[in-house]
C-alpha cells in the first residue's frame, strides 16, 4: 500500500468464512468490553473485602459517573469504528480519515471536560447519586482519584474500537488488557498492602488505565488503513455529526443505563430505609448485582461488537445474504452465551455474592431474591443488545436508539418509579425481567422488519 491509498485487495470482511471472523474479532472485543467492568469489580472484590458493606455501597455511588465514561466511550468508539468501516466498504479514503481523527479528538477532549467538571462537583453530583453520611465520603475519596483518569477510560474502550476495525484485534485485545491485569496486581498491594483503603483502589485503576493509554496512542502513530496526518485530527462538522449519528445507539443505552442506576439508587434507598434491610444493605447489593450483572453485559456487548465491521463493510458493499448470514449467526451465539448467565444467576447467587465480602443475613435474603427475580428474563438480552448494535452498523442509527432505549427508558425507568408504589422495594426487583422481556420481543421484531426490505 502507497500514498495512504486504501488497499483494493478483496478486503477479508467480504470472503472470509463469517465464523472465522466472529471469532476472531469477538475475543479482542470482548476484552475491550469488560475492561471498564474488570476495573470496577476488582477494585469492588478489594474494598468489599477490606472496608465491608459501606464501601460496597460508595462504589455502587459512584457507578453512575463511571457509567457516564462509558456512555461518551460507547458512542464515539462505535459511531467512529462504524462510520470508518462503512466509508471503507465505499472506498472513500478521505472521508474515512477524517472519521478516525475526528473520533480521537472527541474521545480525549471529553474526557478532559468530564474531568474537571467532576473535581469541582463532585460532592453534590454523588450526593444526587444516593450518597449518604459515611457511605458519601467513601465515595468522594474514591472518585476524587478516579477522575483523574478518564480521559484514558475513554481512550481505553473508545479507541480500542477504531483498532480492531483496522485490522488489529489482538494489539486492541492486548492494550486494554494490560492495564486491567496491572490494576489487579496493585489493588492489594495499595488498599491491603500499603493500607490505603478506597484512595488505593482508585490511584490503581488509574495507573491500569495511564498504561493502556500510551500502548492505544502508541498504535495511532503507524495505523494500518492510512496514515494518519495533523489535518485529521481537526472537527469536521460532517465527520462529528457522523460519529454522534452512528454512535448515539452505543451511547443512549449505556446513558439510559446510568439514569436507570441513579433512579434506582435512590428508589432502593428510600424504601430500604421503610423496609427490615435499611438504606445500605439494598445499596450494596444492588451495586454488586450490576457490576456482576456489567460482565455478562460486556460479552455480549463484544460478540456484537464484533460482527460490526462484517455488518459495515458488507452493507455499504450491498453484499446483504452475507449480513444476514453474519447476524443470524451471531444471534445463535449470544443467545447460547445469554442462556449460560441465566442458569449462573438462578443456580449460584450467593456463591458470587461471598466473593465481595461478607454481610449478615438480611444481606443475603435481598441479594438472593435480586438475583432470582431482576435477572430472570437474561436469556433475552443477548440477543436484544445485538439488535441495538446491529441498526447503527449498517447506517440507521435512528432505530438503533430506539432498540438501544427500549430496554432503559421507554420499559424500565417507569417500571422502576412505579412499582414501588404499589410493592414497596419489591417493584423494583419485578420491574426488570418485564422491562427485558418486552424490550428483547421489539428488538427482534424491528431487525426482521428491516430484512424484509432488501
Amino acid at each position: 500500500m502507497e500514498n495512504g491509498e486504501i488497499s483494493q485487495i478483496k478486503n477479508p470482511l467480504e470472503s472470509e468464512s463469517i465464523g472465522k471472523l466472529i471469532l476472531k474479532y469477538s475475543l479482542p472485543a470482548i476484552a475491550s468490553s469488560l475492561v471498564s467492568s474488570v476495573y470496577n469489580i476488582v477494585d469492588q472484590i478489594f474494598v468489599g473485602n477490606k472496608i465491608g458493606e459501606q464501601g460496597n455501597a460508595a462504589t455502587n455511588v459512584t457507578f453512575p459517573l463511571v457509567m457516564i465514561i462509558t456512555t461518551l466511550a460507547m458512542t464515539f468508539g462505535a459511531g467512529s469504528s462504524a462510520s470508518f468501516s462503512l466509508y471503507l466498504g465505499q472506498k472513500e479514503e478521505k472521508k474515512a480519515k477524517s472519521i478516525v481523527g475526528n473520533g480521537m479528538t472527541l474521545m480525549i477532549l471529553c474526557g478532559i471536560i468530564i474531568a474537571v467538571i467532576s473535581q469541582i462537583l463532585l460532592r453534590p453530583i454523588l450526593t444526587a447519586f444516593g450518597g449518604r453520611g459515611q457511605t458519601l465520603e467513601y465515595a468522594i475519596e474514591y472518585t476524587r482519584i478516579l477522575a483523574l483518569g478518564f480521559p484514558l477510560a475513554i481512550l481505553g474502550t473508545g479507541a480500542s474500537q477504531l483498532i480492531r476495525a483496522d485490522g488489529s484485534p489482538r494489539y486492541a485485545m492486548a492494550s486494554t488488557m494490560s492495564g486491567a491485569v496491572l490494576n489487579c496486581i496493585l489493588d492489594p498491594i495499595f488498599i491491603f498492602g500499603l493500607d490505603m483503603g478506597m484512595s488505593g483502589a482508585a490511584l490503581a485503576t488509574v495507573i491500569g488505565q495511564l498504561v493502556s493509554g500510551v500502548l492505544i496512542l502508541t498504535y495511532f502513530t503507524r495505523f494500518k488503513t492510512f496514515r494518519l496526518q495533523g489535518k485529521d485530527f481537526a472537527p469536521q462538522k460532517r465527520s462529528v455529526v457522523q460519529i454522534f449519528r452512528l454512535g448515539v445507539a452505543a451511547g443512549a443505552n449505556q446513558l439510559a443505563v446510568t439514569l436507570v442506576q441513579i433512579v434506582m439508587n435512590n428508589t432502593l434507598g428510600y424504601y430500604g430505609e421503610h423496609s427490615v434491610y435499611g438504606r445500605d444493605i439494598p445499596l450494596a447489593c444492588v451495586g454488586i448485582i450490576s457490576k456482576v450483572n456489567s460482565v455478562f453485559n460486556g460479552v455480549i456487548f463484544g460478540i456484537s461488537q464484533s460482527t460490526q465491521p462484517i455488518l459495515g463493510y458488507n452493507y455499504g458493499a450491498r453484499n446483504y445474504d452475507r449480513v444476514r448470514a453474519a447476524f443470524k449467526k451471531a444471534v445463535v451465539i449470544v443467545t447460547g452465551i445469554s442462556v449460560a448467565a441465566f442458569c449462573c444467576f438462578q443456580i449460584f447467587p450467593r456463591q458470587i455474592i461471598g466473593i465481595f465480602g461478607q454481610g449478615d443475613a438480611l444481606y443475603y435474603e435481598f441479594a438472593l431474591r435480586y438475583f432470582h427475580i431482576f435477572l430472570f428474563c437474561t436469556f433475552i438480552v443477548g440477543a436484544q443488545i445485538l439488535c441495538a448494535q446491529f441498526f447503527p452498523s449498517i447506517g440507521k442509527g435512528g432505530i438503533g436508539t430506539v432498540v438501544s432505549l427500549s430496554r432503559q427508558v421507554f420499559f424500565l425507568l417507569p417500571l422502576v418509579i412505579v412499582f414501588p408504589l404499589i410493592w414497596g422495594i419489591d417493584g423494583v426487583l419485578w420491574a426488570g425481567p418485564i422491562a427485558d422481556g418486552l424490550s428483547g420481543v421489539l428488538a427482534l421484531l424491528l431487525v426482521r422488519r428491516e430484512m424484509k426490505t432488501w
